[in-house]
């Protein structure tokens, strides 16, 4: 089993990040382990970047590049998680959001 792609890939996420047991697992469909754990990356993609600005991602990127892919799939799920819930944006940060980009 420690081999196993599904040990590795499912069952220890789910066991760390959601604190289910192995006996949960066991009881829960194979669909609904699959969607918990989508469910925890959409969330920690989501909620990466908290507390950062655009001004704080282009120091950051000074010294490691890759920061600023991080930050585009950040703001990309905010935006979406925005739309979803219907909360309106204010047209100034979304004009100072597209400056940081250019």
């Amino acid at each position: 089993m420690t081999d196993s792609a599904d040990a590795v890939l499912l069952y220890v996420p789910l066991m760390k990040e959601t604190n289910m047991t192995w006996e949960e697992i066991k009881r829960t469909p194979r669909h609904e382990l699959q969607g918990i754990l989508a469910a925890c990356y959409e969330y920690s993609v989501l909620h990466s970047m908290d507390g950062y600005d655009a001004s704080d991602i282009s120091d950051m990127a000074k010294n490691k590049p890759k920061i600023r892919s991080d930050w585009s799939r950040y703001m990309e799920k905010r935006r979406k998680y925005e739309i979803l819930s219907g909360k309106q944006r204010d047209n100034n940060e979304a004009l100072n959001e597209l400056k940081s980009l250019i």
